[in-house]
């Protein structure tokens, strides 16, 4: 089961989200702001990071530049589910690294697709093949299936 840690500071989304991500077999951490996430995120290294931006003690960006510096959290993706939805800061979230960035209100489809999404792409990018005729054959084989590709390449 793959883990997701939703850093919300607002407990009515964060009970309501978490209950969309149970509900779609993850399990869940939750942090209440952002210096409480950076710490589980660290401790728990979860599979997937749900980060609100406007938050007491440290702001969302501000989470995502901390994790994105730490080795072990780098890796991680993250998604910022939030309020703001000025150009300008969706720009700014997607060149600190973030994955993907939704806003509130929000589908429950398309939450649940950006995280499949996310989590299928940093599973093939975490992938290694044998540098060999067969290792290429699975490389695509696995590419054609994340792609749900019907025809071969």
């Amino acid at each position: 089961m793959k883990r997701i840690l939703l850093i919300e500071d607002n407990a009515d989304v964060r009970e309501n989200t978490g209950e969309i991500l149970s509900l779609a077999n993850y399990e869940v951490l939750t942090a209440n702001n952002g210096k409480e996430g950076v710490e589980r995120a660290q401790l728990e290294l979860p599979d997937l990071i749900i980060c609100d931006i406007m938050m007491p003690e440290l702001d969302g960006y501000s989470v995502l530049h901390i994790l994105s510096k730490n080795e072990k959290t780098s890796h991680i993706p993250f998604i910022f589910l939030t309020a703001k939805t000025e150009k300008s800061d969706i720009r700014r979230g997607m060149n600190l690294g973030a994955d993907d960035y939704l806003t509130k209100p929000f589908d429950d489809t398309d939450l649940l697709n950006a995280i499949e999404a996310r989590l299928k792409k940093h599973e093939m990018q975490s992938k290694t093949y044998e540098p060999s005729v067969e290792g290429f054959d699975k490389f695509i084989h696995d590419a054609q299936k994340a792609l749900n590709l019907k025809r071969p390449l």
